[in-house]
């Protein structure tokens, strides 16, 4: 495994931020996981993809048909694979340094966008070749923790996970990325009580209201795109919120439980209603997911054998949506 000084600064702040997790117990274990699996009526089985040489995971991307990215965390690679076919291999062999955290397809514009964690950037790749198209700093080293992305119409937004802040970068329509501007949120999503609180981020509104999960207060919020200003959704509660993934109305959020809860949100977005909890023996504390149409490709990334995780091997699990 290749090491550098900000790939150990990644692992550290990951260590530091996952505490108040295992300290609660958020962060479970393969027993606990299999009675969630019990209660839920889990009805199996489902594939599992190994990500080849994997030294970590977190982030996965729908691309086009059944294509998805997966990134390796602390080395920042990227895997592609097929979720029809069950396969993955190395795809981009990133430079040192980089980190791979939350990730999202732009399909139409080729572009593979990777939040880059406590590196304080973010990436953008071409989904044809693999190059790096550019290389944002929102912020410096220790001080940020660029920890999801997600496409809208006109570009994609970063969240961070230490301030209260969200990064937008214009993408032209050929592709063209352009200076990226920062939008300081106000109201409850705006809360910075605990070590890691932005987390999962997805556009609605065809781009002018954010969907935004948050950590430490375990709810979701809607966050106006042009002001910043942030408001609950009622009836969205979900303990150790990761990833999301959003269709219309539907709204899934993974949780580092080992569980996806799927919501059903009104129509004006200000509150949902679960609708079912999606659970599988396979998953090995759960972090983000992509929507395959009645599949759901969801990330193992083993942070319940600590913090750079230990585990042999690091798998896409896919289950019913």
């Amino acid at each position: 495994m290749r090491t550098t000084r900000r790939n150990r600064s990644v692992a550290g702040i990951l260590r530091r931020t996952a505490a108040p997790l295992l300290a609660a117990g958020l962060i479970v274990t393969a027993g606990t996981a299999a009675t969630a699996t019990a209660q839920t009526g889990y009805p199996g089985p489902d594939k599992v993809i190994t990500l080849p040489g994997a030294g970590a995971a977190e982030g996965v991307a729908a691309g086009a048909g059944s294509t998805f990215y997966a990134g390796d965390l602390f080395r920042g690679d990227i895997f592609r694979g097929d979720v029809r076919r069950g396969t993955a291999k190395l795809f981009i062999d990133a430079p040192e340094g980089r980190a791979a955290v939350g990730m999202s397809v732009d399909v139409g514009r080729g572009l593979l966008f990777v939040a880059g964690g406590a590196t304080g950037q973010g990436y953008f790749y071409r989904t044809s070749t693999g190059a790096t198209v550019a290389t944002y700093q929102f912020g410096e080293v220790g001080s940020t923790f660029i920890n999801d992305v997600a496409v809208a119409p006109g570009g994609a937004w970063f969240t961070d996970s230490v301030q209260a802040k969200l990064y937008f970068v214009p993408v032209s329509k050929h592709g063209t990325p352009g200076q990226a501007r920062t939008l300081a949120l106000t109201g409850p999503a705006a809360d910075l009580s605990g070590a890691f609180n932005l987390n999962g981020i997805r556009a609605a509104r065809a781009g002018k209201t954010l969907i935004v999960a948050h950590s430490t207060t375990g709810r979701v919020y809607t966050v106006n795109a042009r002001t910043g200003e942030s408001a609950l959704i009622a009836g969205v509660e979900v303990p150790a919120g990761d990833g999301l993934e959003l269709k219309g109305h539907e709204l899934w959020v993974v949780q580092n439980s080992n569980q996806v809860s799927r919501f059903r949100l009104s129509a004006d977005f200000t509150s949902g209603t679960l609708e079912k909890v999606i659970t599988s023996p396979a998953f090995a504390t759960t972090t983000t997911a992509a929507l395959f149409g009645p599949r759901l490709a969801v990330v193992n990334s083993h942070f319940d054998t600590g913090i750079p995780p230990t585990s042999p091997t690091y798998e896409v699990v896919i289950v019913h949506s």
